[in-house]
Formats: C-alpha cells, sequence, structure tokens
C-alpha cells in the first residue's frame, strides 16, 4: 500500500510539472504562417530581442496601416505598390536591404511634406517606433525572417500583452484619428466597447457574423488569439 502511494504521488507530480506552461508550436508563425521564402531569412523557433523579424514585427505595420482600401493591396495596389506579403514589398517598394536613406519603404515614412508622407493624412503617422522597426529591419538586411516565441502562461494584461497585439495589427484602421467603421482599438476604453458586444474575438477569431480581421492580412496566431481571450475571461482589465 505505502508502495502504491509513492508511485501515484510521482505520477502527479510529473503531470503538474508538464502542465504549467502553455506555449505555441515551434513550427507555427506568430502570424500565422511558417516565413521563410525568398531565400534570404527563415523561421527561428526564438525571438532575439535585436533581431527585427519581417513575418512577427514589419508585416503586422503594412497590412495595419498601408493595405486599407485604395492603398497598397493587391487589389488596387496604388502607384504599382504592393504592400500585402515579402515578395511584393521587395518588388514594389524599392528596398535596398542594409541601407533604409535609398529604401523608398523607409523614406516615405520620414517625409514632412503631407502629400508625400505615408501613411498618407488622415490617417494617422506610423509611431517612432515602428518607423526605427522598419529602419533595423532593412539595415539588417531586410530579411523574410520570423521567429515563434509566444508564452501562454501567467496572468494576460491589457498594457503588456493585449494592447502590443492590438497596435501591431490593428490600431493603422482603427485608431482615435482613423476609427474605421467607429471602431478605435488605440486605447483601453475603446477596446473594451468591442470586448463587451464580442466583436473584438468575434473579428479576430473569423467567427461567423463578423468581420474577419486584420483585414487583407493573416489571421492573428492562436497564441495571440489565446492571448487574448485569456485576458478577456479574466475580465478584460485595465491591467
Amino acid at each position: 500500500m505505502y508502495q502504491r502511494s509513492i508511485i501515484v504521488l510521482g505520477i502527479l507530480i510529473v503531470f503538474a510539472f508538464a502542465c504549467k506552461h502553455t506555449t505555441i508550436s515551434p513550427t507555427t508563425n506568430p502570424n500565422g504562417n511558417n516565413g521563410g521564402g525568398g531565400g534570404n531569412g527563415g523561421s527561428s523557433t526564438n525571438c532575439s530581442p535585436d533581431t527585427v523579424y519581417f513575418t512577427n514585427d514589419i508585416l503586422p505595420i503594412m497590412i495595419s496601416n498601408c493595405t486599407m482600401s485604395g492603398c497598397h493591396n493587391a487589389a488596387d495596389h496604388k502607384e504599382g505598390v504592393i504592400l500585402t506579403d515579402y515578395n511584393n514589398i521587395m518588388a514594389t517598394s524599392d528596398v535596398e536591404p542594409g541601407n533604409p536613406s535609398s529604401s523608398d519603404l523607409y523614406k516615405v515614412l520620414i517625409k514632412t511634406d503631407p502629400d508625400k508622407i505615408m501613411p498618407r493624412p488622415p490617417m494617422s503617422p506610423l509611431t517612432a517606433a515602428q518607423i526605427a522597426m522598419v529602419k533595423k529591419w532593412i539595415e539588417q538586411g531586410a530579411k523574410n525572417n520570423s521567429c515563434t516565441s509566444c508564452d501562454t502562461s501567467g496572468e494576460m494584461k491589457f498594457a503588456a500583452n493585449v494592447q502590443p497585439i492590438l497596435q501591431a495589427n490593428c490600431t493603422g484602421c482603427h485608431s482615435a484619428s482613423s476609427p474605421g467603421g467607429g471602431i478605435n482599438l488605440s486605447d483601453y476604453p475603446g477596446v473594451s466597447v468591442v470586448v463587451n458586444n464580442g466583436k473584438l474575438i468575434g473579428s479576430i477569431t473569423h467567427a461567423g457574423g463578423f468581420s474577419a480581421m486584420p483585414k487583407n492580412g493573416n489571421k492573428l496566431s492562436d497564441c495571440h488569439i489565446s492571448q487574448i481571450q485569456k485576458w478577456i475571461n479574466n475580465g478584460a482589465q485595465n491591467n
């Protein structure tokens, strides 16, 4: 009897440690694909804080801020520029790997003339952090790279977990200055509205009856959706 109790206790301890963390599969990219392509990047299972990743960092900025109707999507391709994927970005936006100052993709972001800067008013310009990220990505070789580090363990917080996902993927179309569909996702009060009416989770999960978001882009990764869902399940606090 004593020996059997020891065995049962050992099994319980193993299960307790095995279920402590839930992380995204290393073969799945955080933005819904496996990266690669283009011959100069690829997928990494760990995100380095010193590296800017195209699929994780750059593509969401382009999709959220540059590919809305009438702009640089595959259907409209304004001025011949398409910013919906790596190959089109490299082929149509004059990116010179290693040299941001000679790359139109970067130069149009820092223009001061409202007729030349991108995104064009009344759209909000990119933040200083986003512009710096595009610059660093080009400096690092403008690679078609990605990484898959994403943790859903622990408490999900609005400022640390949810807001960065929305800023990267949604606020180009849904900001205070450009609230597409009357939706502002740039701050907690605006986000709480679409949490309470079910539109946020319905849209990012591409549920029936909801507009699939991000528009013109890949569905958010399972990991990011899980982070947002966990935050909502825990009360969607402004934390």
